[in-house]
């Protein structure tokens, strides 16, 4: 990987993604785009392997899909339902990495990502990966469309497309 102020070559090998340090946050427009939605999920596992040559990388991770928190409790509670996410039937949020490119000064790692068990591509671009002796810090940035998961509930009143911001911090 081409070292550049916000991106750093991590040492190959196998890295375990550290749940308490790391978040996944999202923001997203609601009410016919006038009012901003911020929430969370939380990670429940994960793990970056970095491969030698780099672009041989390969990461996973799972998010329990009952864990999306917005600070209002009754939109909490639909989002986890039938109506959105279906998270007693379908529990967890799903990345596996497929390859990892350089386009430009971007490094964009290439996965699918599964909700509601349906798998679409996603691309997360690399913002910023750090390394500090054993420890791996990654930012990554995406845009997911709730549609492509058949997630189409209250069209309009709530926003079709998440921004969002994956923090990783994982150890070797």
């Amino acid at each position: 990987m081409h070292t550049t102020p916000a991106i750093q070559t991590p040492v190959a090998g196998a890295y375990r993604v550290d749940t308490s340090a790391s978040t996944i946050s999202f923001a997203t427009r609601h009410v016919f785009g006038l009012g901003t939605v911020r929430g969370t999920f939380a990670l429940r596992d994960g793990q970056v392997d970095v491969g030698e040559p780099v672009t041989s990388s390969f990461a996973r991770a799972t998010v329990s899909a009952a864990s999306v928190d917005t600070g209002v409790a009754a939109r909490d509670h639909a989002v986890r339902s039938a109506t959105y996410l279906g998270a007693e039937y379908h529990p967890f949020i799903d990345f596996a990495s497929t390859n990892l490119e350089r386009d430009g000064e971007r490094w964009v790692l290439h996965g699918g990502l599964t909700v509601r068990g349906v798998t679409r591509p996603v691309a997360l671009e690399l913002a910023e990966v750090r390394v500090a002796g054993p420890r791996l810090r990654v930012i990554a940035t995406t845009v997911v469309d709730r549609y492509e998961f058949g997630v189409t509930a209250m069209r309009g009143m709530a926003g079709r497309r998440l921004r969002m911001r994956i923090e990783i911090t994982a150890t070797r």
